[in-house]
């Protein structure tokens, strides 16, 4: 099945490209949530119609996420937390913790865009990649703490 995506998927592709999908796919997820169109020959007049449009704006995002890959790029983010005398935690840091702590710093991004395989469970540097779009990726360093109790 030959569909026009309607929006940047990441495991299929951007914008404006004809993909090749299984048709289950298509018709029980791509079609019914709007995110792509039929290949017909109608709508691939559309699409030439719109690829001038749809460049420019790909071009201008991918612009914005380089440039707060630039601004992220040299965060160190440090959370707090309870431990033991093994430096082990009491729990464990996760990725909303950490967007959390970059909300705090001014980056709005959501906890989905950082790429952390399990949460972290001891203390030390981590460095965790970040994406920010467009298959740009930034690295932060996120430093755990032991959390000192009074």
């Amino acid at each position: 099945m030959e569909l026009i995506l309607q929006q940047t998927i990441a495991s299929l592709g951007q914008e404006g490209d004809v993909v090749r999908v299984k048709p289950g796919y298509g018709r029980n997820y791509l079609l019914p949530q709007g995110k792509a169109l039929l290949a017909t020959a109608e709508n691939l007049a559309v699409l030439e119609s719109r690829r001038a449009d749809i460049k420019a704006r790909l071009a201008s995002e991918l612009q914005k996420a380089e440039g707060l890959a630039k601004k992220i790029a040299g965060f160190n983010v440090v959370i707090e937390q309870l431990s033991g005398d093994d430096e082990r935690l009491f729990g464990s840091v996760t990725s909303a913790d950490i967007c959390a702590k970059l909300a705090e710093l001014g980056v709005d991004i959501d906890k989905r865009q950082i790429v952390l395989p399990e949460a972290i469970k001891t203390l030390g540097q981590v460095k965790v990649p970040v994406k920010v779009g467009f298959n740009v990726v930034a690295e932060v360093l996120v430093t755990v703490a032991p959390l000192k109790v009074q």
